[in-house]
């Protein structure tokens, strides 16, 4: 994909790329509500988390990179994942997902991108819905999560408290199994 006079690759994230997933989630734990960690993590702290994330399978990490004409890999430019929705067996076939994108490449379609990357590697895999918690408000992250066909199954009122104040979470839902 372009975007603007940079190419994106997508690909499986790496040990290599953990200082700078690590780094772009601390911007958000920093300065935002939009995930519920409060202290910023080392890389070190953020190695089980990589780990969790095989290249194949439906729990997965995939890296928007950005390639320069004529150069080898640049800075990532943000990361998506599938992960466990809950620990019991039962939801084996069910994940949550999340995007993240460095905050100078909002609105360039990474997220996008990233997005129909996963979500044709996840129909592919023995999984029925995705789940997205979007931490309230957060109408761009609603905008890309109901263009991919997501719908709001509910809110936790009140769920979070981050910077001196509650947050709500809106609870939104994709099917991706083949009788859907």
């Amino acid at each position: 994909m372009l975007t603007g006079r940079t190419e994106v690759q997508v690909r499986a994230g790496a040990e290599a790329d953990l200082e700078a997933l690590t780094d772009l989630y601390n911007h958000y734990v920093r300065e935002t509500a939009i995930t519920f960690d409060t202290v910023a993590f080392s890389p070190e702290e953020r190695r089980p988390w990589l780990l969790s994330h095989p290249e194949d399978g439906p729990h997965r990490l995939l890296v928007a990179q950005e390639r320069h004409a004529g150069s080898g890999g640049g800075r990532v430019l943000g990361y998506v994942t599938s992960s466990p929705f809950r620990v019991k067996p039962a939801y084996a076939t069910s994940v949550e997902v999340s995007v993240y994108c460095a905050p100078d490449a909002a609105g360039r379609g990474i997220g996008t991108l990233l997005y129909r990357t996963l979500f044709e590697a996840l129909r592919q895999e023995d999984v029925h819905r995705a789940y997205a918690g979007i931490a309230q408000p957060n109408a761009a992250s609603v905008r890309l999560h109901e263009r991919f066909g997501f719908r709001h199954v509910g809110t936790y009122r009140e769920v979070g408290r981050k910077f001196g104040r509650y947050w709500d979470v809106a609870w939104y839902e994709l099917p991706l199994g083949l009788a859907d």
